[in-house]
């Protein structure tokens, strides 16, 4: 009956106000990433015709021989590839332009971070949840994605109604990108209470039902049982004082029955009307049909809808709208609700929820459009009911417009092409939701961001202003902006140098400076930008492509070279890649181009012009062709000399030859990892994932995604029930590492040794039993069996482990050996290619003046590391310098907000008797981890002296 039923809702016209303006639909290919340069003319487009057409054939030499004679060119194999960046030309730094950050930046983050810190202890229970949502934005912005996750978490737990829940469970699904997992519905529940779509439609407040076993997961109570067993019963005749008629049909009721429904039915059959006096009530003028009458009947002495047809739960809710009965439109609301399982009658319902405002129903259908996102955003059946302020306003009115909403589906737009229609059209109702000044920041700053790259300035500018009105002064670097492209250089570096005026200078507000000055005042202020944040890709790349425009492509290279040290990066790599071919340096070129691909599979070369994969076509010709197990004797070498991106690219060229291959893509996943390519890496498990050929080989895969997206209860689960399944390397693995994850008892360190020795013994290659026996000397170290550990680390060094270097150079330092563990921390130095890390390990095995330059050197290869900050400003704090030890943590936050730098400069603030900014320091730290004791513990103690402290 139900399907019949649907059947029928899809060939209504429901009603005039459900239609929406037309929304195009995105492009599925997204918006590609353009490279850094220049624009290549006809020329360039010319060539790149002449490129696809030879990869379209076998010969390389005879089509792209055949374009260039035809130009009276004679090339010959072995200078295609010059002769092709010829064509499209070197980038050129005119062309170059840092991007502005679409996400809210505050002036000073440690304050910003403090401020909401205390907000959020102190407000109420019932606003946490948009707490936590102003926290997600602000985390946003930040490289480590754990930050947001765990805010976004918070929001669902503190989440107070369905709205909020169905939002947020869509969010943190759509986090983990569970649509590219092969096999799971979107409406499928993944056992979490905290993402269940039927607990996120349950309403109220209850932050601890999270760890609640899911609602899909009970069993059925008795009532639900009895409710089953229930059949539907006629009113006896003897019960029954009234009728309505409706037509020729009579429906013998209840009068007091019908009374209870609402104070309309109460006030025309007990009040002063005259149906009050009549028996029989002719009811056939108000559109009730006789079935629905009489299931309003039977509703009014059992409360219950749920037996009823959809087509009568539908007539029932038409019915307790137009007479004000409020429990049966809620009956009718939740059961209409809990049909909704799918796109196709989510569509459909919607329609009904949004004219009849049933809350419920149109929050279930809503669930599913986002549970289906990204895919949904193609939808121009789903998105007409989000874009348009019409279609804002009809989910305004029963309660589902929101900031919360349209944030989560203008970030996804933004991802998936950042220039479309629907992109400013999301933006714009986002704009109108907002009410926070922190909401309209930041829904103001992205439409501006959007307007410039869809090069309409004027549109641009206006809303960077209205950001900036809003209190977003990071919005002036795009009011700049504007200004320049609209053709007013002089009025954008104005507004710059006022900006560095008025404010605390920062590394963006020079780089930004930099775009609107020429010669050494230009490269004065991209300097300065690199010193006070080194983490800013443009200066180098500007600094890069200066070089290669005096013909200096080595020094061109080893500039780009010192942000891919510690920051890996398409566009970074790209520019390497595009140096390389000059000089003819293929192998590198090539490396490069796959390392890239390996970040952005769909990444486009030579400014937006030439596909990465054809690229790579071209480039293979000119190196040596390697088997596959050429590939893996490679990716031994290069995994042995810690060389991560060299890595990466044999593992891209072993997927091109065994792209089914699920290890492969495990493999790449760690390497994505290690070069803290979050986003990428959790692509690569999710294709490990979905390329398994056994259930307990999926079982792992699902585990390590589990782990990394911060459940890690849950990852155990996986490794045991894969362990269940068949005993192999990677679930002991698993089950070792995440249980390793945390404080470690005797007991349970001795569990772990188990399990990694069980790993061993279990069929694997060199390259992960090496980090198998690595982790087993770690944890043999933790309990103070130094031998064993010297035995695993010499083991895994035997296999080319490299990286054991640093765990027996502990071992040595532990025996009181440490000339031993210097050199061998020497040996890693010298063996590995990433190697920021061994000269800061070295740093603890010499003595003060050796351990600085070592630092210095780790700084230098790895702004990132904060170690060497922390170490720096200790010693000027035991040399009294109190100043200059805050200056050097001050540098470091200012671009990278650590929780130990934040606690360390805390406690020299307290130690100097600072507690107002002891306290500020402990509140940001606390932001980033609001369970860390010694943070906690400093906090406290420096709140107790401040109140101690006389008034001023």
């Amino acid at each position: 009956m139900q399907h019949n039923i649907f059947t029928t809702m899809r060939s209504l016209k429901i009603m005039d106000g459900c239609k929406g303006t037309q929304v195009y639909a995105l492009n599925p290919s997204g918006n590609t990433t353009t490279g850094s340069g220049g624009g290549a003319g006809s020329v360039g487009e010319k060539f790149l015709h002449h490129i696809h057409d030879h990869i379209r054939v076998s010969s390389i030499r005879s089509k792209l021989n055949q374009s260039f004679q035809a130009d009276n060119f004679i090339i010959d194999n072995k200078s295609v590839l010059v002769e092709a960046l010829a064509t499209y030309g070197l980038p050129q730094t005119d062309l170059l332009e840092p991007q502005i950050e679409p996400c809210l930046k505050s002036l000073n983050f440690v304050e910003t971070l403090a401020d909401v810190y205390c907000r959020t202890s102190s407000c109420p229970q019932f606003e946490k949840s948009g707490m936590y949502s102003e926290q997600c934005a602000i985390f946003r912005g930040l490289s480590d994605p754990k930050l947001f996750r765990r805010s976004l978490r918070l929001a669902r737990q503190h989440a107070v109604d369905v709205h909020s829940k169905i939002v947020l469970s869509a969010c943190l699904r759509f986090e983990r990108r569970e649509d590219e997992l092969i096999g799971l519905s979107s409406m499928d529940c993944c056992g979490r209470n905290i993402e269940c779509p039927k607990s996120s439609l349950v309403s109220g407040y209850n932050p601890e039902s999270v760890y609640d076993p899911c609602i899909c997961l009970r069993s059925p109570s008795e009532d639900d049982d009895a409710a089953m067993g229930y059949k539907e019963c006629s009113t006896s005749e003897e019960d029954c004082d009234m009728s309505f008629c409706i037509g020729d049909d009579e429906v013998r009721c209840i009068r007091y029955n019908i009374a209870s429904l609402s104070r309309p039915f109460k006030a025309m059959l007990y009040g002063s009307f005259i149906e009050s006096l009549r028996e029989k009530i002719n009811f056939s003028q108000n559109g009730i049909s006789v079935k629905a009458m009489r299931a309003a009947e039977i509703f009014s002495r059992t409360k219950t809808v749920d037996h009823f047809d959809p087509d009568i739960v539908l007539e029932l809710l038409w019915m307790a709208n137009k007479f004000c009965c409020e429990e049966m439109k809620s009956a009718c609301d939740a059961y209409l609700a809990s049909l909704v399982c799918d796109m196709e009658r989510a569509v459909i319902l919607i329609e009904y929820g949004l004219e009849e405002t049933a809350y419920l129903l149109v929050a279930a259908c809503l669930q599913v459009f986002l549970r289906e996102l990204p895919s949904s955003m193609h939808n121009p059946n789903v998105m007409r009911f989000f874009c348009s302020s019409e279609a804002r306003e009809r989910l305004a009115l029963v309660g589902h417009a929101s900031f919360l909403l349209y944030n989560f589906l203008s970030q996804i737009a933004m991802e998936d092409d950042i220039k479309s229609n629907t992109t400013v059209m999301l933006l714009e109702r986002l704009g109108e939701c907002a009410y926070e000044g922190w909401q309209k920041q930041l829904a103001f700053h992205q439409l501006g961001c959007v307007m410039l790259e869809r090069n309409e300035y004027k549109d641009a500018q206006k809303w960077f202003e209205a950001a900036v009105e809003a209190g977003h002064i990071y919005s002036l670097v795009g009011v700049a902006r504007s200004k320049y492209k609209r053709g007013h250089k002089y009025k954008a570096y104005k507004l710059m140098n006022s900006l560095i005026s008025d404010y605390t200078p920062a590394g963006w507000m020079y780089q930004e400076r930099s775009l609107y000055c020429n010669g050494k005042e230009k490269m004065m202020d991209l300097n300065t930008a690199t010193e006070m944040d080194p983490t800013l890709s443009y200066p180098y790349k500007y600094r890069a492509v200066s070089l290669v425009e005096e013909n200096k492509i080595g020094a061109a290279i080893s500039e780009i070279n010192k942000i891919i040290g510690f920051k890996v990066s398409p566009d970074c790599l790209e520019l390497r890649a595009w140096f390389s071919i000059p000089l003819e340096d293929y192998e590198g070129a090539l490396r490069d181009v796959r390392a890239l691909l390996t970040l952005d599979p769909n990444y486009m070369m030579f400014h937006g012009k030439l596909p990465g994969d054809h690229l790579v076509e071209l480039l293979r010709h000119h190196v040596q062709q390697w088997s596959q197990a050429d590939c893996w004797m490679q990716l031994y070498d290069r995994w042995s000399s810690v060389d991560d991106i060299g890595s990466l690219a044999v593992v891209h060229h072993m997927l091109a030859n065994d792209p089914g291959k699920s290890l492969l893509w495990f493999r790449q996943s760690l390497l994505l990892l290690r070069l803290n390519c979050q986003k990428a890496a959790m692509r690569s498990l999710r294709l490990a994932r979905n390329h398994s050929t056994s259930e307990n080989e999926r079982l792992v895969y699902e585990g390590w995604i589990l782990y990394d997206t911060g459940h890690r209860e849950e990852a155990l689960a996986k490794a045991e029930e894969s362990i269940s399944i068949q005993r192999s390397f990677e679930a002991f693995f698993l089950k070792a590492y995440a249980l390793a994850d945390s404080n470690l008892d005797p007991e349970s360190s001795m569990y772990v040794i188990q399990l990694l020795e069980e790993a061993l013994r279990c069929p694997s290659d060199g390259l992960r039993k090496g980090q198998a026996l690595s982790n087993l000397g770690s944890v043999y170290v933790d309990c103070e069996k130094l031998d064993l550990a010297a035995d695993c680390y010499m083991s895994a060094l035997n296999i080319k482990h490299t990286r054991a270097h640093q765990g027996l150079a502990r071992v040595y330092h532990l025996k009181n050996q440490r000339k031993a563990a210097y050199d061998e921390m020497t040996k890693l130095i010298e063996k590995a290619q990433s190697n920021a890390s061994a000269y800061e390990k070295r740093s603890e095995y010499c003595d003060r003046d050796m351990a600085k330059n070592d630092l210095s050197m780790a700084t230098q290869l790895d702004p990132l590391r904060t170690y060497p900050y922390r170490y720096r400003a200790a010693v000027l704090m035991d040399d009294h310098m109190e100043a200059e030890a805050i200056a050097e943590l001050t540098k470091a936050i200012a671009f990278k907000p650590d929780l130990q730098l934040l606690h360390l400069r805390a406690a020299f603030h307290e130690s100097m008797g600072d507690y107002i900014f002891t306290l500020r320091d402990c509140e940001a730290a606390l932001c980033l981890d609001p369970s860390h004791t010694d943070t906690l513990e400093l906090f406290n103690k420096a709140r107790e002296r401040e109140n101690e402290q006389p008034p001023k």
